[in-house]
């Protein structure tokens, strides 16, 4: 089947974003604005569809909107050139409080908005054009995915855009109200993806299109979420203020059973998807789009028309997938010499290149020790801490023409090209390292071992500075050559946003929650089906050699015989590092400030190897980012109505 390819407009702001439009389409003509009379078209159906797709792009692969969803969290932490900065706010450590200004789930915010309006004008006039319900699902899906979004985010948000609930709207509206958690869930996300469940097909239209198995993973989540809203174990305030009571009288242990018998049957009925067969192959580039991806944001190298960026340079920004760049440390300093250290000529061995490993440094967000030392504690059997990072930096100095065919490193040995030019080390080793840097230069500050060619940094002497890249979200590019490629532009992968490996642990955390399991698909059996594929290996990826092992039997004999939700949000982590999910869950299971609230980590100088242990201020109001301030510059309501429509904590005297 053909891939979806997208042609991306950006209109001028919409007052609000209340209103009428799309920010992308397919057709020759872009439109900032569509009219009921263009959803009567099979072109207009078809078009707005495309801007659903489209829009993806503009949120996931945002490094800003990414920055709200790790920093802050055990995942990431503010990094040495994101000091002073949103990421450093983000953190919630001393850099300033989160306000509507400078939140970064403002991006959340201003490009749901017109694509849910677009999706209010397909549902409501495409079946005059008399074009399937399948069509229409893609719709609804989009509508329900966007509020699903929305709501867990900032709270009850409007079904309203200024025509009616759920309608079309083609006017500018200045004013707006806000509905409450239970009607967004009850009257938008659920109505919608059971619709989408019952019509979506189960193989897409298109290569990437939404599918009958994505409508049921987020059918499922969001019963689950909801169900966690409704029981709110630690008393965490909703707004606009609501009754923890739903409108059609289920309790919370409805919902959680919804969500096991969701998720239980799309993977019993996957359609054409399923779990690959190792980690590495999940998240490895040229398996990019594989049978476990069920929605992503989707970019090309083939053309920049497509790839809504440019394929040469991009400036982190609109549609480009630059997330990346955040957790990606400057390893372009890495210094070898030419010469004998006696009198060096220093050169940069490892340059920067586009490929997965290493890509464009921004050095923006850093792991906090926890990562290593607790989340990927087994480095051993687990293929998922070697399937999620760079620790081995291998010299590539050849393809920037420099022409030695050697270079000396660490304690004056030889180095070629493709040999380890800095190693960050899995456990602390016996030996004391020496970081001093008296003679051998790393650029970086690392540290070097006796007898090893290659520079070392022990897990517990990463900073803020220098740490391993993400190489599961690094860069990929087939036109690179026998040189260093495009390193610079936007990352043209698909930025993968759900995996069908969720369904294992959506459907393990309702049956923690007490949902009834069948036979066979217990908390306990559910996660053992992740935990078992992690501890398949093909490749080992930062040793850059073959290794077929099967640890699957080590993997689960180490499972506890008594799940909990603290252990489900453990392995979420190790499944998902890095993937923009954490702060969702650790907000929906109401354990962010239990998991997040203190970290260790070195500090953002070089060659500062003294772990720090910093404490976050998380507050309950922190469980609600704020409503961006640019709209509540355009509502035309009295200042007192505007602090009313603001979340508590971020309202002005507050």
């Amino acid at each position: 089947m053909k891939r979806i390819q997208i042609k991306l407009f950006r209109g001028a702001a919409l007052i609000m974003l209340l209103l009428a439009g799309c920010t992308s389409i397919l057709d020759e003509q872009p439109r900032s604005i569509y009219t009921p009379d263009y959803f009567k078209t099979e072109k207009g159906v078809y078009g707005g569809l495309t801007g659903m797709y489209a829009h993806l792009r503009y949120i996931f692969g945002n490094a800003y909107f990414y920055n709200s969803t790790l920093t802050g969290t055990d995942e990431a932490t503010w990094g040495a050139s994101g000091s002073g900065s949103s990421f450093q706010i983000a953190d919630l450590s001393g850099g300033g409080p989160i306000t509507p200004s400078n939140s970064d789930a403002s991006n959340l915010w201003f490009n749901t908005f017109p694509n849910i309006n677009t999706a209010n004008g397909i549902i409501e006039n495409a079946s005059d054009v008399g074009v399937s319900e399948a069509l229409i699902a893609e719709a609804r899906f989009f509508r329900a995915f966007d509020y699903f979004m929305l709501v867990q985010t900032f709270g009850g948000v409007p079904l309203d855009l200024g025509a009616g609930e759920l309608k079309f709207n083609t006017t500018v509206s200045r004013t707006s109200v806000r509905n409450t958690v239970p009607e967004v869930y009850t009257k938008a996300i659920f109505p919608d993806l059971l619709l989408a469940v019952n019509n979506l097909p189960a193989v897409g239209r298109v290569t990437g299109a939404v599918t009958k198995t994505a409508a049921r993973l987020y059918l499922a989540k969001a019963y689950l979420t909801y169900g966690w809203w409704l029981e709110n174990p630690n008393n965490i305030p909703t707004y606009p203020d609501a009754d923890r009571i739903d409108p059609d009288g289920h309790a919370p242990q409805w919902y959680f059973q919804q969500a096991y018998d969701i998720a239980t049957t799309a993977i019993d009925d996957p359609g054409p998807f399923g779990l690959m067969p190792t980690y590495y192959d999940v998240n490895l580039a040229k398996n990019d789009r594989n049978k476990e991806m069920l929605l992503y944001a989707d970019h090309t190298q083939t053309s920049e028309l497509y790839n809504g960026s440019s394929l040469s340079y991009a400036g982190g920004g609109d549609a480009d997938n630059f997330a990346v760049w955040m957790l990606t440390w400057a390893y372009t300093a890495l210094q070898s010499s030419k010469t004998s250290w006696s009198s060096a000529q220093t050169v940069n061995s490892v340059q920067r290149e586009a490929v997965q490993g290493l890509g464009r440094p921004w050095v923006r967000m850093a792991p906090p020790h926890g990562v290593f030392a607790n989340t990927f504690a087994d480095k051993t059997n687990d293929s998922r801490y070697d399937g999620t990072f760079a620790t081995v930096y291998r010299g590539n100095w050849p393809k920037a023409g420099i022409t030695n065919p050697t270079l000396f490193n660490a304690n004056d040995l030889s180095v070629a090209p493709g040999d380890p030019i800095l190693t960050f080390l899995s456990e602390v080793p016996a030996d004391a390292i020496d970081y001093s840097n008296s003679t051998y230069k790393s650029g970086v500050g690392a540290g070097v071992l006796p007898n090893r060619a290659d520079y070392v940094i022990a897990p517990n002497a990463i900073s803020r500075l220098v740490y391993p890249g993400l190489w599961k979200l690094g860069t990929y590019r087939t036109d690179n050559g026998t040189g260093l490629g495009q390193p610079n532009a936007a990352n043209t992968r698909p930025f993968n946003i759900a995996k069908f490996s969720e369904l294992y642990l959506i459907a393990a955390e309702a049956a923690v929650k007490g949902a009834a399991p069948v036979s066979g698909k217990t908390a306990y059996d559910l996660i053992n089906v992740i935990r078992a594929r992690a501890g398949m290996w093909r490749w080992d990826n930062n040793g850059n050699v073959e290794k077929i092992q099967d640890n699957s039997a080590d993997m689960t004999a180490a499972t506890p015989a008594v799940i909990d939700i603290d252990y489900i949000l453990a392995e979420r982590s190790r499944e998902y590092y890095g993937e923009g999910h954490r702060w969702y869950d650790l907000v929906r299971t109401q354990k962010w400030s239990q998991v997040a609230a203190s970290y260790a980590i070195c500090g953002p100088t070089l060659g500062d190897h003294t772990p720090a242990t910093v404490t976050r201020t998380i507050l309950p109001m922190h469980y609600l980012r704020p409503i961006p301030q640019g709209q509540l510059d355009n509502m035309a309501v009295s200042a007192a109505e505007k602090d009313i429509y603001q979340n508590p904590g971020y309202r002005v005297g507050e």
